[in-house]
């Protein structure tokens, strides 16, 4: 595979290599979404986030939109490839881009306007703003050791922890609730980097820029933490898990405990900020601020894949990692497991999701294709996989996971909800009520497994994350690396699917009643007035 540095455009590849599922699936854009904007992105992107709404206007609003990109992406280059997507200084930066996107609201896009899209343009809609260069991008140089030699690794290029130095990449980002302007990121490193994205300078395009420093650096792994990364609803806390098979917490006002100014929320901010501004000089990342964990956790015998809190209480989490485990935390009890569900799926399982509706819930997704949820109050430890029910409909790895997050002043009865995605390019969107249940939902298709009810099948390569968006009903984001398929770029695509498909049944029916008895009215009309005339 031959990368370009930035994403080739390859006009006639999508009349040559696109599925039969993604043309049928692009035929009925109109019909299944209220809203739909595609992005090609220059670089692949593992992670993308939604921040605080940032302007209300009558027919869209503006909101921020957080993305990775993950510039050094150099899997099976040939020598001779390599020097030909680098700068003449040899680098290229992961970063943290931060973007504003314009949010269409409900019901207000065309059919006609949403589809017709370029899948090798950006969106109007997305609009950086911001770049933040990531410290830790490959120096490519034989000096180094960086370059392709056979698949050896080179003594010269470990780190201290004695795996290969590879690229920081951006791998996971998560925005703090209480003020999403401060996000942490997770890389292919120990530490966790946490970021004042307002306070952070524009790196803008000069792609040789020095590495931009993070306001905060969270220590306390002993091996690389590359995906398991969550924030608290209710305090500045994070938690992370990592190839070291722990589990570890930090609390940020451990940094700034002895400032006197706090906000309402408890979040200290003021001069000196939340994080402290580092002095933009040509310092090296070590001389940013350091925090230590409040608490290191042990349990899982391999590499901790994904980590959350519960949202109603910040002492209580839990962890899934590679050793098929779902973990239950509570740091009040100490730092061993509260409860171990064993086995919980019969492959590793890459992400987990604690439900903000509903104490007892809990979402897992894993290798072996499945989404399971489980009811706490029916665990026991030691036990073996006992879920309420397992979702299976995917054809590959499920990698990301997450029950839906509403208002109730907007959707008090869709707590059930929730979304997975995975390496089959799909976006599925399941809602447990309707398993089990006495009637069938009037758009789903006899072939569809209890409880699916949308999917969104937009991407052409593994979909590696998405969010819902809190505060625009039904919204998502959701990003596909596509280096395997694309030549080395990434998708992003914001979406709604059309209220007619997760409406109640009765409400839908009896609006298409009313709908077609205009359009008869309308013909009506026409054909009358065309015979008196």
């Amino acid at each position: 595979m031959v990368v370009k540095g930035r994403r080739k455009k390859l006009a006639s590849r999508l009349l040559t290599e696109e599925d039969e599922g993604y043309l049928k699936w692009k035929g009925r854009i109109p019909l299944i979404y209220d809203w739909f904007t595609n992005d090609n992105l220059s670089w692949p992107s593992l992670s993308c986030r939604w921040g605080q709404q940032l302007e209300e206007k009558a027919y869209k609003n503006i909101q921020r939109l957080y993305l990775s990109e993950r510039a050094s992406y150099f899997d099976n280059l040939s020598f001779n490839n390599l020097f030909s997507i680098v700068q003449t200084d040899g680098t290229y930066p992961n970063t943290l881009v931060v973007a504003n996107c314009e949010v269409v609201k409900p019901r207000t896009a065309t059919a006609e306007h949403i589809s017709v899209f370029d899948e090798e343009s950006q969106s109007p809609y997305v609009k950086k703003i911001k770049t933040i260069i990531h410290p830790g991008e490959i120096f490519l140089s034989p000096e180094h050791g960086n370059l392709p030699s056979g698949g050896k690794k080179s003594e010269d290029n470990l780190n201290e922890y004695g795996e290969e130095d590879e690229a920081e990449l951006v791998n996971r980002i998560r925005e703090l609730p209480q003020n999403s302007n401060i996000v942490a990121t997770h890389t292919d490193s120990p530490e966790v980097l946490i970021w004042d994205v307002d306070a952070q300078p524009d790196c803008g395009d000069d792609l040789g820029a020095a590495d931009s420093h993070p306001n905060l650096i969270l220590t306390g792994h002993q091996s690389n933490a590359e995906y398991a990364l969550a924030m608290c609803n209710y305090e500045a806390l994070v938690l992370s898990g990592g190839r070291d098979n722990l589990v570890v917490l930090w609390c940020i006002r451990d940094h700034v405990s002895s400032l006197a100014n706090t906000t309402s929320l408890g979040v200290p901010m003021g001069s000196p900020s939340l994080v402290q501004s580092v002095n933009a000089s040509e310092d090296k990342i070590s001389d940013s601020p350091t925090v230590a964990p409040r608490s290191i956790f042990h349990g899982h015998t391999d590499t901790v894949e994904d980590v959350q809190f519960c949202h109603f209480s910040p002492q209580e989490f839990c962890s899934v990692g590679d050793d098929s485990c779902l973990i239950l935390w509570d740091a009040r009890a100490g730092r061993s497991p509260a409860l171990k569900v064993e086995k919980a799926h019969d492959g590793d399982i890459n992400c987990v999701d604690w439900s903000p509706h509903d104490e007892n819930f809990l979402l897992t997704g894993s290798a072996d294709s499945s989404v399971k949820m489980f009811d706490r109050r029916n665990l026991t430890s030691g036990g073996s996989g006992s879920s309420l029910h397992t979702f299976q409909h995917h054809k590959a790895a499920v990698l990301c996971v997450q029950a839906l997050i509403f208002s109730f002043f907007w959707s008090p009865d869709k707590s059930s909800v929730f979304g997975s995605a995975g390496e089959d390019n799909l976006v599925n969107i399941w809602d447990y009520a309707k398993v089990g249940a006495s009637y069938e939902h009037f758009m789903r298709t006899p072939t569809a497994p209890p409880g699916l009810f949308f999917q969104h099948a937009g991407h052409r390569d593994k979909v590696v994350d998405f969010h819902w968006n809190a505060t625009e009903p039904w919204t998502i984001a959701s990003v596909s690396d596509d280096c395997a398929r694309v030549n080395g770029g990434g998708t992003l695509q914001v979406w709604r699917m059309s209220d007619l498909i997760h409406r109640h049944e009765d409400e839908v029916l009896a609006e298409l009643e009313m709908r077609y008895r205009h359009e008869d009215e309308e013909l009506n009309e026409q054909l009358v007035s065309s015979f008196r005339s």
